[in-house]
């Protein structure tokens, strides 16, 4: 076992390098803070970050944020960038769930608007959001239909009656990667997905009611249209199984792909594929229209969540102002133009758990925030506060444009079941004000608070080391787990 404690290095107040040695071709940066630093010595999640630092092609740092914890081959957590000419493309670095990510909706409601509502809303989220392991939708996609949502993704659902022009501005990529092509998708994950949209799934996955309670800075908060009691809505989920079988179908392609390739791994589960290989850019295209997949997923439920609101106070949705204010993915590789080397040029950014966080100016921002910056949307757990940020100029330079993607896990989901033991966790959510529904007892005892780290410190480290400002604070009124 490696003496990690020995080997970092700490750069500032919450920046920690691991030194470059042996095979890693870049040093290691993780941000964190010295409080958190020992649960990441006992995850062993520098070993992840140096085995990620051992890749062809990587360009600078091998990083991490401080949500950081142990995943398949790479850290959830994870962020580095790869050239195009010599560097690789590894799907055990996007994750299994390709664009698990957040999108939060506005309103024009305040809290005491809707108080008294509140059940008879939760209820008709509940009924109307398919949620739960393996759990099935309304809308059943054959051959060319899933073909079509894998190309345009949330456009898709859009086309169909699924939302409004707006939305689909106001979410990263305009909720569609174009390098998409749905035959690189296997007939196994295509049909693990026919049934899967507008369904929010298991795990770590939300749907929350939540209320801003505090604002950090108001002319960002009116830029992105929050105020202080003001109502939102949280979606955290991903592209399902669709996503989950082409992760697993290119990790076993990949498996032979990288000894082809003369790539030697530090560890199996890190499986790649040149980015310029035919076996890469097929998995880049499958990759884009499992993204894709979530996008549309996200988009239908948002549909969804308008209707009941719609139903319980018999008021349009556009007056009660039911808009997204962004939508982010936190398990994606993207191609994008970076300044590195005193250069500029397009790389491959590989995020597992992180958020983009571009600054304003940025051109991949939309018009509405361009002269802001972009927003990055942080929940916390089913007990705990989620944050809304907005991107900084230090993540363009330091980190590709990268941020924080939630609290991050401090127990295993058995562990958590275990802890939680002869506890009622509804009404202990309860006591606190917080309405939860699940389709188990399980899928509330796996994700109890405790079972991820503090989100309040998460959000003060990154935004310690610059790489996003915080906006505003909301805590949860009611949640509704897969």
């Amino acid at each position: 076992m490696v003496d990690w404690k020995s080997k970092i290095k700490q750069i500032s107040e919450c920046k920690w390098m691991i030194p470059q040695e042996g095979n890693m071709r870049v040093p290691g940066i993780i941000y964190i803070s010295s409080s958190m630093l020992e649960k990441a010595f006992e995850d062993n999640v520098m070993l992840q970050v140096s085995n990620v630092a051992c890749l062809p092609g990587i360009i600078n740092y091998s990083l991490a944020m401080p949500d950081v914890h142990w995943g398949y081959g790479a850290p959830i957590g994870g962020v580095a960038a790869f050239r195009k000419q010599d560097g690789v493309i590894a799907p055990g670095f996007v994750g299994y769930d390709i664009n698990c990510g957040v999108r939060l909706i506005r309103s024009n409601l305040s809290f005491s608007d809707i108080n008294e509502k509140l059940d008879t809303i939760v209820n008709c989220l509940y009924a109307n959001i398919p949620s739960g392991v393996g759990s099935t939708g309304k809308i059943i996609l054959k051959g060319k239909q899933l073909d079509e949502v894998l190309q345009q993704g949330a456009m898709y659902a859009v086309k169909q009656g699924y939302g409004w022009q707006s939305d689909i501005v106001n979410t990263e990529e305009n909720g569609c990667m174009k390098n998409a092509d749905a035959s690189n998708v296997s007939d196994k994950a295509k049909e693990r997905g026919s049934d899967q949209l507008g369904t929010l799934g298991s795990g770590n996955h939300f749907l929350e009611i939540q209320k801003v309670v505090e604002i950090y800075d108001k002319n960002i908060a009116d830029a992105f249209g929050l105020f202080q009691s003001q109502i939102t809505i949280m979606i955290h989920t991903g592209s399902r199984g669709l996503g989950y079988q082409v992760c697993d179908d290119y990790l076993m392609k990949f498996g032979k792909v990288s000894s082809k390739y003369g790539i030697k791994l530090p560890d199996r589960q890190l499986a790649c594929a040149p980015i310029d290989s035919p076996e890469g850019q097929q998995y880049f295209s499958a990759m884009c229209a499992a993204a894709n997949f979530a996008w549309a997923n996200r988009q239908i439920i948002t549909h969804w969540i308008r209707e009941c609101f719609e139903k319980t106070f018999s008021i349009p949705a556009e007056k009660l102002g039911l808009f997204v204010v962004y939508d982010v993915a936190h398990n994606i590789a993207k191609y994008e133009r970076h300044q590195f080397e005193e250069k500029e040029e397009n790389v491959y950014v590989h995020r597992k758990g992180a958020t983009r966080a571009f600054p304003e100016g940025h051109p991949d921002i939309c018009e509405s925030y361009r002269h802001i910056g972009q927003p990055v949307i942080i929940p916390g757990t089913m007990g705990t506060a989620s944050y809304v940020l907005v991107g900084t100029r230090r993540a363009l330079e330091e980190t590709w444009g990268s941020t924080c993607h939630g609290a991050g896990r401090m127990m295993s989901r058995t562990q958590a079941i275990k802890k939680s033991k002869g506890r009622k966790i509804e009404s202990e959510l309860a006591q606190k004000g917080i309405i939860a529904r699940a389709k188990s007892r399980d899928g509330l005892a796996e994700e109890i608070p405790e079972a991820y780290k503090d989100v309040d410190e998460i959000v003060a480290v990154v935004e310690k080391a610059g790489l996003s400002k915080k906006v505003a604070k909301m805590i949860p009124l009611a949640v509704i787990k897969g």
